[in-house]
């Protein structure tokens, strides 16, 4: 049943499109963190659906009182957040943007059942690529841009973080860094403008006694970059990371925040770059991105987030002229 009428949205209440273990972990974090009092699971497989929405309320009385079940398009209608985690898992050997055929044609199926039930919520991407599927969803469901993100490399950021909290024994909530670009191969370490609380990396590492900048900071990069292929070779999987993401976003978006986030989003002309969705800083808040912040990158890091663009709009091509 088409709904047309638009929805008044409740806060209060989530959608997770997609229950496999990306999906279902996020909904076990989300039932955790006390944001929402109400959450409906849709997969393609209702059965599936239906197990983990039983099996994550069964840990409500451990948690705050919450409606947890499995529905269907119908019931997405007044939800504040539709996260979509459907599509193909990434194989080992397997890069992201290997899955992009296969997950557009998925979204050519999930987004327009959106699109008709007039939601006025916050459509949060998280399937895989996460850049390319997130302009898919943009373009299928004719959302404004504001409520239509991706996550981006909120992740690759927190691994970021991690790998130089490790490095440098300080606390990873007092290092501000970011990944940027693509969420996959092309994705680039902003080190011009990182600090450890306002100090820069350089310097901080030299009061740690580290001195080999260019070779640690390559890789740290390169482990980051390659932390999802080692998960997946060892577990077949990630998404306890991406789930704790995913939560972050959410919690952003429900307190209105306005927290700063390098989620995906549609660029237009920043560092040269127009027509593509990809990671930037952002402020996020209740009606989704808000604006990007520009943050100072080098010629190099230019360079490579053009290139990062390139590489995504060549795929872009390809599926959608």
């Amino acid at each position: 049943m088409e709904n047309k009428t638009e929805k008044q949205v409740n806060l209060r209440k989530a959608a997770m499109i997609g229950c496999g273990f990306v999906g279902s972990a996020s909904a076990f974090a989300l039932m955790q963190s006390g944001l929402f009092s109400e959450m409906v699971f849709i997969d393609a497989d209702k059965d599936k659906a239906e197990g983990e929405a039983m099996d994550i309320a069964h840990g409500v009385p451990f948690a705050r009182q919450m409606k947890i079940y499995a529905g269907d398009y119908d019931d997405i209608g007044d939800a504040a957040i539709i996260i979509v985690t459907a599509g193909a898992n990434q194989k080992p050997d397997e890069t992201r943007l290997d899955l992009v055929h296969k997950n557009i044609g998925i979204f050519k199926s999930i987004i327009p059942e959106i699109a008709k039930r007039n939601c006025q919520g916050i459509l949060l991407i998280v399937s895989n690529p996460v850049d390319i599927l997130t302009y898919t969803a943009l373009k299928l469901s004719g959302f404004p841009e504001n409520r239509v993100i991706g996550s981006g490399t909120v992740l690759d950021t927190a691994r970021l973080k991690y790998e130089l909290s490790e490095h440098l024994s300080v606390d990873s909530r007092s290092i501000h860094a970011f990944i940027i670009g693509e969420h996959g191969d092309s994705e680039i370490a902003a080190w011009s403008s990182a600090n450890i609380s306002g100090i820069k990396v350089s310097d901080f590492c030299e009061m740690r006694g580290h001195y080999h900048h260019d070779e640690n900071t390559k890789l740290i990069a390169e482990s980051v970059k390659n932390s999802a292929y080692e998960i997946i070779e060892k577990k077949h999987a990630t998404y306890y990371g991406i789930a704790m993401a995913v939560k972050r976003i959410c919690e952003v978006i429900i307190r209105d925040e306005k927290s700063i986030l390098p989620i995906s989003s549609m660029m237009h002309g920043e560092y040269g770059i127009d027509d593509v969705v990809l990671s930037m800083p952002a402020v996020v808040g209740k009606n989704g991105v808000e604006t990007t912040v520009p943050i100072d990158l080098n010629e190099e890091e230019q360079v490579k987030l053009r290139e990062s663009a390139e590489t995504l709009k060549r795929i872009l091509k390809e599926e959608f002229h």
